[in-house]
């Protein structure tokens, strides 16, 4: 996989963060669209099986192809006919038609083997009316016949000759990505000016996220209700915080199974993921009364993924005072248990709407967002590594033993660091987590995902050979 690093653009001395753009996998029911979104992610995320209609949930996922990257949407499969007639169905087609029509490319998916049916006609329909640039793919072409028919097969549909592939297999994937990458846009600026720090409140619905906007801008800027759901889009909200400008993007709750509430909770989910994309920071809220669910835990784990900051923070800390027995630090252990990989990330509590404890809230949020912009001297840098590569030396591979040369880190927000080695192939997971540690160890990165990349140093370069 080639080098990556976070994306961002020049705007005079300043940088601009870019987010990733969208790509949405739409066709038929059973043409493979969920296998094929697995290939492209690079692991089994979607539910695969041979059934029509078994993809309900959207799902979204980061993908990488040549240096770039972008977000992979699977939806449901379009059916028409089926949408007049069951109300799920007509949901379900719903939100595939919105992520259609949201995403910056399309990959129109049909099936070698079945060949043309009617309902791609329709499919067709649904994607020209979209304008959006559209890679046109034949999967479960495996065997020779089905890989032949995609030739004039298809083309009444007017999308051209489609790239043959087989999600299950992996062949002509390549290709696919490589048509994608053409067709999105290089980069997407983020809405937040050069001097702004972007803030997004995510989290479930009704564990309190307007109210802590509100809170934390002293006025009613955004609608609070009891019902679930009430915010239905990202709202944008500039405040000052003593000399810094804070852009607030409060977004709509995630729901697990956004499709049992219609096509406006599935815009909503976009959108709050979408917040995740162009903010600099993820302020994760939970209900103390419940604790952490198994979306929050997923949350966590996406707004890591995207490489942004993160704070969790536990609402409604008054009523869960009354009913507990826990102290903060007994209640923080158990939170960083639940999330192991993100055991750095700060755990606060307070209450959104009595203002308990609200005001330990931007001091945190301040420290992590130095922590983004942390560099450490390089000088530094070596010497701790060096010292702890001393003390616990690299476990040997083929035996060859791992050796580092030195370290650099070569760009912040988030920080990377790039370890020049002999080879990282040597490299194994749990000394790669014994590095990051003692980085952690050593330096304040608390509530930031740092980078390792390991390249190979010539033996030129070392004097060798």
């Amino acid at each position: 996989m080639e080098e990556t690093a976070a994306p961002h653009a020049l705007d005079g001395d300043h940088a601009i963060e870019l987010r990733p753009a969208t790509v949405a996998i739409v066709g038929r029911p059973n043409v493979g669209k969920s296998a094929l979104f697995n290939r492209l992610i690079g692991r089994r995320l979607a539910i695969v099986e041979d059934t029509p209609g078994v993809t309900r949930d959207r799902l979204y996922a980061l993908a990488e192809w040549r240096g770039r990257t972008f977000t992979v949407v699977d939806t449901a499969g379009l059916d028409p006919e089926s949408a007049r007639s069951n109300e799920i169905a007509a949901q379900t087609q719903r939100q595939a038609e919105i992520a259609a029509a949201q995403a910056d490319c399309i990959i129109f998916v049909v099936d070698a083997a079945a060949g043309r049916n009617p309902l791609d006609d329709d499919v067709a329909n649904v994607v020209r009316k979209t304008r959006r640039p559209v890679v046109f793919v034949a999967n479960k072409a495996e065997s020779p016949a089905a890989a032949a028919s995609v030739h004039g097969e298809f083309a009444p549909l007017g999308f051209g000759e489609p790239i043959a592939v087989s999600a299950i297999h992996g062949e002509g994937t390549g290709d696919l990505l490589d048509a994608v990458v053409e067709r999105i846009p290089a980069s997407l600026p983020n809405a937040a000016a050069k001097d702004e720090l972007s803030l997004a409140i995510v989290g479930m619905p009704n564990v309190g996220k307007s109210s802590l906007l509100n809170a934390l801008l002293g006025e009613e800027r955004s609608v609070v209700s009891a019902m679930p759901g009430t915010t239905r889009d990202a709202i944008d909200t500039i405040f000052p915080f003593h000399e810094h400008r804070i852009r607030l993007i409060d977004t709509a709750g995630v729901r697990k199974k956004p499709e049992a509430h219609g096509d406006i909770e599935f815009y909503s989910a976009l959108r709050s993921l979408n917040a995740i994309a162009r903010c600099d920071i993820a302020l994760l809220l939970f209900d103390s009364l419940q604790g952490l669910h198994a979306q929050d835990r997923r949350l966590a784990g996406m707004v890591l993924e995207e490489r942004k900051g993160l704070i969790v923070i536990g609402n409604k800390w008054d009523l869960a005072r009354e009913q507990g027995e826990y102290s903060q630090a007994e209640l923080i252990d158990v939170i960083h248990g639940q999330i192991p990989f993100a055991r750095y990330v700060p755990v606060t509590f307070l209450s959104a709407k009595t203002g308990r404890r609200l005001g330990s809230l931007m001091p945190i949020v301040m420290k992590v967002a130095a922590n983004l912009d942390r560099r450490v001297p390089t000088a530094e840098l070596n010497r701790v590594v060096r010292d702890a590569a001393l003390a616990h030396p690299a476990p040997t591979s083929s035996g060859r033993l791992f050796k580092i040369f030195y370290v650099s880190q070569p760009a912040t927000h988030p920080p990377l660091f790039v370890f020049h080695c002999n080879d990282p192939e040597l490299l194994q997971t749990s000394y790669k987590r014994f590095l990051e540690n003692t980085i952690r160890t050593n330096f304040e990165f608390g509530g930031v995902p740092l980078t390792l990349e390991f390249r190979e140093r010539r033996r030129e370069e070392d004097g060798e050979g």
